[in-house]
């Protein structure tokens, strides 16, 4: 079941500047994933929006600043179970969709014999969620500017944040790709602002942060002619 939301504040009046964000649609996107931060108050599975004709989905309640929100979404039961900080009720929790995908929803209708009668398809959203303690946000939001400033000293920072060795190792790939790669300087500094932007929102967004799989180096193949004890004249032969 797509993601939604309910009890929510109105939608207001267009803000200005509107002219901008057509000019950047991918503004007015981003403004929808904002992180959304209240305090948890219940979470589980349940019949989507509470309809007994619905498939079963899961929901979280929150207290937001605005009033009560309630959030619905199966990967919102991943998120939870999967998050860092293990929020639990009471707790106050920030809510992020990192994702959205395209999904084909199949609905049956059974009979009372339970036997389909029955079936259509419909297009739908399917969201992937990050569900955490504030300060689990707020820690990410440090790391992402340590990521973002070109004038850091990388070694000084992965010392303090050993977790951004990966992402440091990837943007010092990419700065020799670049330099190999891309001739003028302009479009060098773009590459790699971007490439940091990239970064530091994945980071930001609370997604897990990439790790360091080191490769075992494979050991030479012993070869079968030298592994052999040589045959000395009082060996057997058969």
């Amino acid at each position: 079941m797509a993601e939604q939301s309910s009890n929510g504040p109105p939608a207001g009046p267009p803000r200005p500047g509107g002219a901008a964000s057509e000019r950047r649609p991918d503004l007015a996107r981003r403004r929808g994933e904002d992180l959304l931060i209240g305090r948890l108050i219940a979470h589980g599975e349940a019949k989507y929006q509470y309809r007994a004709d619905q498939d079963a989905s899961y929901y979280l309640k929150l207290l937001t600043s605005r009033g009560p929100r309630t959030l619905w979404g199966k990967d919102l039961e991943r998120a939870l179970r999967e998050a860092e900080t293990a929020p639990r009720p009471g707790d106050l929790v920030g809510v992020r969709r990192t994702a959205r995908e395209a999904v084909t929803i199949t609905s049956r209708e059974r009979d009372t014999e339970g036997r389909v009668v029955s079936q259509s398809e419909r297009h739908a959203h399917r969201s992937r969620w990050v569900v955490e303690k504030v300060a689990f946000f707020a820690e990410r939001a440090r790391l992402a500017r340590r990521v973002r400033d070109e004038q850091v000293d990388v070694r000084a920072a992965v010392r303090a944040y050993p977790e951004l060795r990966s992402t440091f190792l990837s943007v010092r790939a990419a700065e020799e790709f670049a330099a190999g790669k891309i001739r003028d300087p302009a479009d060098r500094a773009r590459f790699m602002e971007l490439i940091r932007g990239a970064m530091a929102g994945s980071i930001q967004n609370g997604e897990p942060l990439p790790a360091i799989r080191m490769k075992t180096p494979e050991r030479p193949k012993a070869d079968p002619q030298r592994s052999q004890p040589s045959k000395t004249r009082d060996d057997p032969t058969r």
